[in-house]
């Protein structure tokens, strides 16, 4: 490890917890674009852990997490804080700020709403990829550097190409040491990947970098298990910014939809 790197845990898993919502992240949540930092999604997980466990209620569920990305999320230790912005007996919003150094690196917020039967009129217009026995295994880390890319298991459908491919990812490492997140947080903490697996341009030197300043998911069922998939495009303006979007599937079939907003930059 060189002097540039922040100190870091040992283990399998993304994080140590250190009690009293601290933690500190391991070689496995490092981003590809920085070795000193954080990737968002392990990190993003973590939040959404930290908002499932804040003041739970048996009949809500979380159906739209927003994060906002206020800089670069360096590795080593840090600090969640959660809170409710707008209590309510159908719908409440919460929000959970990753702290490092003294400043919010991620705020999130999370709408939390009250479930009921509506199964007599469920349906799904999102259509559902191949399988993950039904793709190759994929190489992330050919295209991408950092510990989090190392830390998965990836396959991709056919078709995949620069700007568009369906892939599959799961990860053997708990968030934390404990062990004890559920398969929502497990699941949303792969989503920020989506904006890596099909770039429309290779990364690295004498080309574009486009890391995203966000990531907005909608879920109209709750996910579970371990596998995500990812259904993805992704477009590039001509004025210096760009979308990923990506439909969000787990085994069952689609279950919602993510966006992030990129930042185009020539490298």
């Amino acid at each position: 490890m060189t002097k540039d790197l922040p100190e870091l845990a040992d283990g399998i898993f993304y994080y140590e917890a250190l009690g009293g919502g601290r933690f500190r992240s391991t070689i496995h949540a490092q981003g590809a674009w920085n070795v000193h930092e954080q990737h968002m999604a392990p990190a993003s997980g973590l939040l959404a852990d930290s908002l499932e466990r804040h003041e739970p209620r048996a009949d809500m569920r979380m159906a739209r997490l927003s994060y906002e990305i206020l800089g670069l999320i360096p590795g080593g230790e840090f600090h969640i804080v959660t809170s409710t912005l707008r209590p309510g007996r159908t719908i409440e919003l919460l929000q959970a700020e990753l702290i490092a150094n003294a400043r919010v690196a991620i705020r999130a917020t999370a709408w939390r709403m009250v479930t009921s039967d509506t199964s007599a009129v469920a349906a799904i217009e999102d259509t559902a990829i191949p399988a993950p026995d039904e793709c190759k295994p994929y190489d992330g880390p050919s295209v991408w550097p950092g510990g989090y890319i190392r830390s998965l298991e990836m396959r991709a459908a056919d078709g995949h190409r620069p700007g568009a491919g369906k892939v599959w990812l799961r990860t053997e490492h708990p968030l934390t040491d404990k062990a004890d997140s559920g398969d929502l947080a497990r699941l949303i903490g792969l989503v920020d990947t989506a904006n890596g697996i099909a770039a429309r341009v290779p990364p690295g030197k004498d080309s574009y970098a486009f890391p995203n300043l966000d990531l907005q998911i909608h879920m109209y069922r709750r996910p579970v298990g371990e596998w995500l998939g990812l259904d993805n495009a992704v477009s590039f303006g001509a004025d210096g910014i760009g979308l990923t979007s990506t439909v969000l599937h787990d085994l069952q079939g689609p279950f919602g939809r993510a966006e992030q907003i990129l930042t185009l930059r020539r490298t």
